[in-house]
Parts: C-alpha cells; sequence; structure tokens
C-alpha cells in the first residue's frame, strides 16, 4: 500500500512539492488549499503528466481537511511569502493565526503524521505547530538547514568551480540573517575549507548566504524562492518514508543539546521511520559557539513576540 502525503498549502512550493513526488514515485499526493480551484487545477494538472513520466500515484486536490486524513506525512507551506522590505517579524501575526488553523487540522485528521513545516518565519512557526497541535516533537521538524547549507555549498562552488557534490558543509541555527553556516565543518574535496579559500573571499559567501531568500525575493519581486525549499522538504520526507536515516541539518526540538532547552533551531538530526531517532551534537569551535548562542537569542527574541501576539501559545 502506497504512503500518502499531504501537502498543506498549493502555492508554488506546494505545486513544486507535487511534482516532485510524482516523478520519485514517493508516495500518493493530496494537495490542500483553502482556495479549492488552486488546489484541484494543480492536482490535475501534475496528474496529467504522469502518462509522460510514467509514475504511479495518485494525485488529488481539495479545500477538505478530511480528504488529508491519515497522511503518513504532512507539510505546510501555508502562509503569506516574504516579500522585498518585509522582515520575517512581519510575516509573524498573519503566519500564526494560518498555522494554528493547520495544527488544529492535523491534531484532528493526522495525529500520526511526520510533519515537516516550510512556513516563515519557520523556526517560531514550526514551535507554534508543535505546541498547537500537540504532537510529539520528534514528529514535528522544520525544513531550513537543509536549505540553507545548499546555498552555502552552491556559493562555493560557484567561487571554486568545483561540483556542488565534492561539498560537505552545513549551516545550523535560526532560519534567518543568524544562521551559522560552519566553515570548520566544510570539506571540500576532502580538504578542509581554510585549505582552500582565503577569509576575504569566504566572507561575502557567508553573508550571501544569509541573505539567500532576499535575494531571489528581490529578483522574483512578487514571489519567494519554492525549487530549493521544495527539493529540501522532499529529502527529509524520503528520509522517513524509506527509513533512510540521512543526517540532515534541520529545526529540530532541543532538550540539552548544544546546551539549549525547549526551542526548535537548526541542529543535524537523524531522520528514519520513527521520525527524528537522533540529534547529532557536533563539536564546535568558540567561535561557532558564539555564532549559534546568537542564532538561539534571535529566535527566542522572535517566539516571545509571538506569544505576546497569542496568549494561547504560552500556556
Amino acid at each position: 500500500m502506497k504512503k500518502k502525503i499531504s501537502l498543506i498549502g498549493a502555492g508554488m512550493i506546494g505545486g513544486t512539492l507535487a511534482h516532485l513526488i510524482s516523478i520519485k514515485e514517493l508516495a500518493d499526493v493530496v494537495l490542500f488549499d483553502v482556495a479549492e480551484g488552486l488546489a484541484k487545477g494543480k492536482a490535475l494538472d501534475i496528474a496529467q503528466s504522469t502518462s509522460i513520466s510514467g509514475s504511479n500515484i495518485n494525485l488529488t486536490g481539495t479545500n477538505n481537511y478530511e480528504d488529508t486524513k491519515n497522511s503518513d506525512v504532512i507539510i505546510i507551506t501555508a502562509g503569506i511569502p516574504r516579500k522585498p522590505g518585509m522582515s520575517r517579524d512581519d510575516l509573524l501575526e498573519t503566519n500564526l493565526k494560518i498555522i494554528k488553523q493547520v495544527a488544529e487540522g492535523i491534531k484532528k485528521t493526522s495525529p500520526n503524521a511526520f510533519v515537516i513545516c516550510i512556513t516563515n518565519p519557520l523556526d517560531v512557526i514550526v514551535m507554534a505547530l508543535q505546541k498547537y497541535s500537540g504532537l510529539p516533537t520528534n514528529m514535528v521538524v522544520g525544513m531550513a538547514g537543509i536549505l540553507d547549507s545548499s546555498r552555502f555549498k552552491y556559493f562555493l562552488s560557484r567561487e571554486l568551480q568545483v561540483p556542488v557534490k565534492n561539498i560537505e558543509s552545513l549551516v545550523l541555527g535560526g532560519h534567518g540573517d543568524t544562521m551559522v553556516p560552519m566553515p570548520n565543518q566544510t570539506k571540500i574535496n576532502g580538504k578542509s575549507l581554510n585549505q582552500v579559500i582565503k577569509k576575504e573571499k569566504l566572507d561575502p559567501i557567508i553573508e550571501r548566504t544569509r541573505k539567500g531568500g532576499a535575494e531571489i525575493g528581490k529578483l522574483l519581486q512578487k514571489a519567494s524562492a519554492f525549487y530549493a525549499p521544495a527539493a529540501s522538504g522532499i529529502e527529509m520526507a524520503e528520509s522517513y518514508i524509506k527509513d533512510l536515516k540521512k543526517t540532515l541539518p534541520c529545526a529540530a526540538y532541543l532538550s540539552g543539546e548544544y546546551g539549549v532547552n525547549n526551542i526548535y533551531a537548526g541542529v543535524p538530526v537523524v531522520i528514519g521511520n520513527n521520525g527524528i531517532e537522533k540529534i547529532v551534537e557536533l563539536s564546535l569551535s568558540k567561535e561557532e559557539k558564539v555564532n549559534f548562542n546568537l542564532s538561539i537569542k534571535a529566535v527566542r527574541e522572535l517566539f516571545e513576540v509571538a506569544v505576546k501576539i497569542d496568549k494561547d501559545l504560552g500556556s
């Protein structure tokens, strides 16, 4: 019996997720959106492409949460995108209201699902989602670190003229301007990063990585990134469904790891069929630890703003 993935939000990321799942034949897909025609139209369009790709899966579009019932995986993209000049903080009030409704729907229809959140501001929204839904923390995770790491690796590959597959790296911390690219954890063809690039070349790459989403949003003007975020979400879903136990940088709930408690932040985790099966603790340098703690502080401050907006969140 095929697995079932429900996609909450049929915008650009939701549609791209559905297409990638179809190509990979990863699971049957339910594409949900409050705009009924949007979900049905995209699902029908992608379904018609399966006669070309040869994919054997079912795709349906709906505006009824009941159709997502008993999902194995739920990927959430619902919410407004960040527009040029808009900070992640500006997104908070609107997207908190949306995520509260989504959490209530998941709790009712798919309480055993593995839930991946892509909606921004990511770290606070995934934390709110877990609190609103009451789902176990190991089954609720945020997609951020894979995307940020992919950007960092891409920029390095362009600068160093090496294939991205030859670069090992990751980005930790909150998904935003305080994210923490990890030069000391980066290898190029097996060599440490400091052997192949000078600081004056590396610093702009780190800064560009931190502003990666804003750069794309500015270019698109009326939209935000969707191809790379969708590909990142699929890697997480696939590791769960196929029990691949990949180590991936994701926004996970910390209970003492890295000296942090009761907050979601980007760290390496092992994803298998039990959800987040392990949080991998890296040995951070003094500078990395300082930057990581600054990023955690920024996430906490934004969460405090979220609590003021919705008192239920702090209860």
